[in-house]
């Protein structure tokens, strides 16, 4: 039996994608330093290089974005039970009212920053929400997660233990 090439065609080519639309859990530029940034939305100001020094977070996220909300309680159960660990939630939120009202009702204590041009975003090529960099304590990138974690699984308690 002959099949039509249009057909073989069809078939591979979801497969050829593949590659380029699993981003994985690791980023571009493994090894290489956090590209810094200052984010001031004239209430607060985070500017990563004050950081060094510490394991940091950097999670962009905003609040309409399910996932963002489905990670949220164990990313603030970590930051409670890890105080040590620097969380740097940058929201790419475009309505300031929408964002401070995220933050008051879900009594969210990590350091954030309201950053509706996503400069800080743009710098890391993330268009994903919620993405997460794991920065050491050299400012360099060890690794990146994609989409909602349970951040404080053994796995990644421990990975976080042993940077």
């Amino acid at each position: 039996m002959r099949f039509p090439r249009c057909l073989i065609l069809a078939l591979l080519l979801p497969l050829a994608l593949l590659p380029a639309c699993n981003r994985g859990s690791h980023p571009a530029q493994p090894g290489k330093p956090a590209p810094d940034f200052t984010v001031s939305d004239g209430t607060s100001t985070v500017h990563l290089a004050s950081y060094r020094g510490h394991i940091v977070l950097v999670n962009f996220w905003a609040s309409w974005c399910e996932p963002c909300l489905e990670e949220l309680p164990s990313l603030l159960e970590l930051h409670h039970d890890q105080p040590d660990l620097v969380i740097l939630a940058i929201s790419i939120d475009d309505d300031r009212a929408a964002y401070s009202t995220f933050i008051v009702r879900n009594h969210v204590d990590l350091i954030t920053a309201f950053d509706p041009t996503e400069s800080a975003a743009k710098l890391y090529h993330t268009d994903m929400w919620p993405e997460t960099y794991v920065i050491d304590r050299q400012g360099i990138i060890r690794r990146k997660f994609v989409g909602p974690q349970e951040w404080t699984s053994p796995e990644i308690v421990s990975y976080l233990k042993s940077l």
